[in-house]
């Protein structure tokens, strides 16, 4: 849980900027991409990374815009990485308008009342765990996988 706004911006910079990697790391030709039939591809995961800020922000009292409804994904991958690039920024400004004294203050939330700090380390969760799933689908569709939090195996070579 974030108490202090400098601790939450610090970790959302690196976090966005490792998610817009692998967002820019998507091709227009491979956003049909999944692991097998029937699963969430590259370009839905990436949207909903885009537009789950919108959802995560509204839940704490921040005024993100979506780019779109959620299962509007679009068919260039260049929207996609526009749309996580505005939404992130959006999120970041709002929350330096906050006093540390917000971060702990209870909200109702799809989890009962949260501390704002709370939900706001789920959203970064969120974005970590399909931010993963999405590298695992980049390698499985030949594209190459940025190193996020450390190299990869093609930074290797």
């Amino acid at each position: 849980m974030y108490r202090m706004k400098e601790d939450f911006l610090q970790e959302w910079t690196i976090a966005s900027q490792g998610t817009l990697k692998v967002l820019e790391a998507l091709t227009d030709d491979k956003l049909d991409q999944a692991i097998t039939e029937g699963h969430n591809t590259l370009g839905w995961l990436g949207w909903h990374l885009a537009t789950s800020l919108a959802f995560f922000g509204g839940q704490v009292g921040l005024k993100v815009e979506a780019a779109g409804g959620p299962n509007d994904v679009p068919s260039r991958a260049t929207e996609i990485v526009l749309a996580y690039r505005q939404a992130s920024e959006q999120l970041k400004q709002e929350v330096e308008k906050w006093t540390d004294e917000q971060f702990v203050e209870a909200v109702d939330s799809f989890a009962g009342k949260v501390p704002r700090g709370s939900l706001l380390r789920s959203m970064i969760d969120h974005q970590t765990h399909h931010r993963g799933q999405m590298t695992v689908l980049l390698r499985q569709a030949g594209l190459k996988v940025p190193g996020v939090m450390g190299p990869t195996q093609e930074d290797q070579m």
